[in-house]
């Protein structure tokens, strides 16, 4: 949907201020891990797009396993819990305080770091979001393994609010395709306008003032990336020969 996304965990701390991270194509319990040994080291984290988290297992086989989990009640007043949450954030949050020991400090502190959220709200709309490798379905789980969508689960489960969620879902996707677009045409003619301005004039009292920058050739970038790349490629390889 134009948003870039990185890479966080892979053995090393993931901590800023804040970290978004977007849900969708995550395993729930590996995610939920990484996000919980992340909250315990201070790290603030916010989940988006919890409603297309993957569980393992068939649509029938989570149904039966929710249905057995809804008979755990106190059974002198159900009032007192458990309680069953419908929505696939608060869902997903279950999981992540079921990993904290929450009834400590630590674990009150920590999970007062989490937010989790279905689709991507109007505030964390353009801000970086980030995927955790140790958590992709692609990664970890093979093709022909039967997966549930947390969202599926949770409207066949009693939550309301999955057509909503999919129709806001389509309306900010559509929004950021033209703001990408729109980006796009004007970076375009800016490196128009640069590459035909015509500097001649003051490019000489700028070099005597120790102010002209040497203008970056259009697809240099690109080009760097490409070499940084296959340098990291080679290394691996040097090592191994060494050996």
């Amino acid at each position: 949907d134009g948003q870039r996304q990185s890479e966080v965990g892979r053995g090393r701390t993931m901590f800023e201020k804040q970290i978004v991270v977007d849900g969708r194509g995550h395993m729930l319990g590996r995610l939920a891990s990484v996000v919980a040994k992340e909250l315990l080291s201070g790290q603030c984290v916010v989940v988006v797009r919890c409603e297309q988290l993957v569980v393992s297992g068939s649509l029938i086989r989570n149904k039966m396993k929710w249905a057995r989990f809804l008979s755990k009640k106190t059974l002198t007043n159900p009032k007192r819990g458990p309680f069953h949450f419908r929505a696939p954030s608060r869902m997903f949050w279950r999981v992540v305080r079921g990993m904290i020991p929450h009834k400590t400090y630590r674990g009150q502190q920590a999970m007062a770091r989490l937010q989790t959220f279905e689709g991507v709200p109007e505030t964390f709309e353009k801000v970086k979001r980030m995927v955790v490798p140790d958590a992709l379905k692609v990664l970890h789980s093979k093709v022909y393994r039967k997966t549930t969508v947390l969202g599926a689960l949770a409207s066949e489960s009693g939550w309301k609010h999955g057509e909503l969620i999919e129709k806001l879902e389509a309306q900010r996707t559509e929004k950021s395709k033209a703001f990408y677009t729109q980006k796009k045409e004007e970076a375009k003619l800016k490196a128009r306008a640069e590459a035909e301005a015509d500097l001649s004039a003051v490019t000489d009292i700028l070099v005597a003032t120790g102010y002209y920058i040497e203008p970056t050739p259009v697809g240099a970038m690109k080009a760097l990336k490409a070499e940084f790349a296959s340098s990291q490629e080679e290394a691996p390889a040097a090592v191994d020969e060494e050996e």
